[in-house]
Formats: structure tokens, sequence, C-alpha cells
């Protein structure tokens, strides 16, 4: 049923390929001919190299007593070495976004060695033909690269990002019925959406916003091999905490995720989804609710291959334990953390380190001082930084958050 209602002048382009040997075993040679002919010219309007690769072979065939043979079999030859680059591609751009966030959890130097070989494949690629399509796929990475990945290197060359974006819009008004790029069309929304908040130019990000945001859940189940499309998550949340509407993000959750599938096999964005989801509830006051989430989520997937990702996840949990006034739990879970930090090292995760003191002072049954004690703390906190994902850092540390904190009856 599904595929009955993809009719499109592209559909129909691959049906005739499809019943190409009806014309060439009852037609005159001529007339075969000239179809193949009239279909290559369609074919490479709408850039299928893997149809072309039909089209040449057969052509190729009905010229074997003529000069012409030659030329075909070049183009046959051409086509299906190009092919192999697109898939090669398409895997390469896969394989990044799969790594990244292996990389986004753990701010691993080898990861991130890892993810600038393939940018550099990519780009060898890219290199050996003269391909929209390649070009566009390179975009996807290299946009991404440069903002997530080597966001401080300042000799960046090539086009500028502005210019790409430019660039691969021509080609999607150029191939307007292209179905892949009226898709991958959200793929580069979703990236000036990310340009635009990098630079903090907040206002041009606006534009984005809205659109990405109404198609979130397609964004994150349909495009994990094209883009890492679960950092817009991350970036809602900045969002709401810059602009004090971090209370209506629970609301819009229902509608948001209605038609969302978890996947926990892919461990990065099934975690910050899940944290998404855990703060939303967080910041209206279901502290249970956030508890239990983070709590099925640790029982659904293993986080021991990202140490880091698990404390900093342990550590909300903490938050929502000392909330409800859970101290046995609170105090088993902490414990635990604080295992994990001597074992790396306080200077690898100074942030959790100093969440956690902030909890216990909380907890402490010394009540002398406490909000100028936690008031220290969070300077030192929001100073810190990290290679990793760090969802503590997206706790709003205000005067409400000291307040619920110091309000806690440890009695």
């Amino acid at each position: 049923h599904l595929l009955q209602q993809m009719e499109s002048p592209r559909t129909d382009i691959l049906r005739k390929v499809a019943n190409l040997n009806e014309v060439l075993f009852t037609k005159k040679k001529t007339i075969s001919i000239t179809t193949l002919k009239k279909l290559e010219k369609e074919l490479i309007d709408y850039d299928l190299a893997n149809e072309l690769t039909v089209v040449y072979k057969s052509l190729k065939k009905m010229h074997i007593n003529t000069p012409d043979h030659f030329n075909y079999s070049q183009l046959y030859n051409r086509h299906v070495a190009y092919m192999l680059a697109v898939d090669k591609a398409e895997d390469l751009l896969a394989e990044y976004f799969k790594k990244y966030g292996s990389f986004l959890l753990s701010g691993d130097a080898t990861e991130k060695l890892g993810l600038a070989l393939l940018m550099k494949e990519m780009q060898n690629v890219a290199k050996l033909y003269e391909s929209h399509r390649l070009y566009v796929y390179q975009s996807c990475m290299l946009i991404h690269h440069r903002l997530f990945v080597e966001a401080d290197d300042m000799n960046q060359e090539g086009e500028s990002i502005e210019d790409i974006f430019a660039h691969v819009q021509r080609i999607f008004e150029t191939y307007n019925l292209d179905p892949l790029y009226y898709h991958l069309n959200l793929v580069f929304e979703f990236l000036k959406l990310e340009y635009y908040n990098h630079y903090k130019v907040y206002r041009q990000a606006e534009k984005y916003y809205e659109e990405v945001n109404d198609a979130a859940s397609n964004l994150l189940v349909n495009y994990p091999y094209y883009t890492f499309s679960a950092q817009f998550l991350i970036s809602k949340l900045d969002r709401s905490i810059r602009l004090g509407t971090e209370k209506e993000l629970y609301a819009e959750n229902e509608s948001l995720f209605m038609e969302y599938e978890a996947d926990t096999a892919d461990i990065p964005r099934h975690l910050i989804y899940v944290i998404f989801r855990a703060l939303s509830s967080y910041y209206v006051g279901k502290y249970d609710e956030s508890a239990k989430l983070i709590n099925n989520m640790l029982n659904d997937m293993s986080l021991k291959k990202y140490p880091f990702a698990q404390m900093e996840v342990k550590a909300i949990l903490a938050l929502q334990y000392c909330l409800v006034k859970d101290f046995d739990l609170f105090n088993q879970l902490t414990n635990s953390i604080q295992r994990q930090i001597r074992m790396f090292g306080k200077d690898t995760c100074e942030n959790v380190l100093l969440f956690i003191k902030i909890l216990k002072i909380a907890v402490s049954e010394a009540k002398k001082e406490k909000a100028k004690k936690i008031n220290a703390l969070i300077p030192k906190l929001k100073a810190t930084s990290v290679s990793y994902f760090a969802p503590t850092s997206l706790i709003r540390m205000d005067e409400q958050f000291v307040e619920n904190l110091i309000s806690i009856d440890v009695a």
C-alpha cells in the first residue's frame, strides 16, 4: 500500500527501467536504442547511477559490432565505479555519526582521531567525481565536523559553512524532484539551526527552530545515518534554559514524541532522549517520574563502555533521589559515583565532583549556611568544561535550585 502511494515522475522512470527487457526482446533494434537513449537522458537528469548501469549494459551489448561499443563500455564502467563511490559515501556517513555518538559520550581522543580520518576519507571519495550527490553527502559530514568536533580549529580550509549552505540549496532547487534531497532538506535546516546556535546568533537560529521542532520525532528516528539528530534535544534544552521556558517542555513532549520509537541499541541517541525526558519531568517537579525514566534506561542498557556518561546520568538520578528525600538510595548512588571519581581522578570529572558536593551539602544535617556553601560552589561548577556530554550542565542553577535543595528536611 505504501509503495503504491509513492507515485512520482521518478518512479515512472524506474518502472520503465524494470521493464526494459520487454522492449529489448520485442521491438526492432532502432526502437530499442532510441528508447535506451531517451531513458539515459532522463536518468542523468535524476542522477540515478544504479539504473544508468542497466541502460549502459544494454547499449554496450547492442553496439558490440560497432565502434560505439567501446564508448558504452567506458560509460558502463564509469557508472559502476560512481555507484560504488556513492554507496561508499553513504556508508562513511552512517559510520561517522555512529562514531560521533561514542565520541560525545566519552570525549575520547582516539574516537576524535577516528572521526577526522573518516572525514578525510569522505573528502577523498567526493574528489573522485564531479558529483552533486557526493558533495551533499560530504557537506552533511563536514558542517557537523566543523561545528562539533573541530570547533576550536581556527585554520579550517575550504568553503565557508555559509557558502556550503548556499551551494547545497542550489543543488536542491536544481533537482527539486529528487526524493532524497526533499528529505535531506530537513538535515540542512537542522544544521543551519546548529550553526547559528554555535555562533550564538539566536535570532537567526529561531528562523529554523520551529520547522525542525515540528519534525523532531521524525528527525530523531529516521535520520541517524545522515546527521547526529539527537543533538537537537540538547540544543532544545539549552534554548529553554536560555529563554526561561524549561517548564513548558513537559507538556510539549506528549505530542512531540507521539510517533517516537525508542531504540536501546543506539546507546548515545537513547541516552540523550531519556535525559531530555527526565529533565523535562524534573523542571515541572515530577522528580519520581524523572528518577523512573533514568532507572529504566540503566536497566535496559549498559553504560560500562561510557563511564563518564554513566557518572553524569547517575548524578542526575542522585539529584532526583535528593529531592524526593530517598536518602538511602541517594547515599548508595553518590558512594558509587565517588568510587568512580577516585578511579578516574578528580581532574577528569571535576564537574561531577562539584555537583555531588552540592547535593551532599543539601542533605547534610548541619543546617548552618547551606545556601552560602552551595552558592560558593555553583560558579566553580559553571566554570568547568568537559569534552563529553554533561547533563549536569543542563540543570538551571538559580535561586530556585538553591531554595529547593536547602528546603530538604533531612530529619
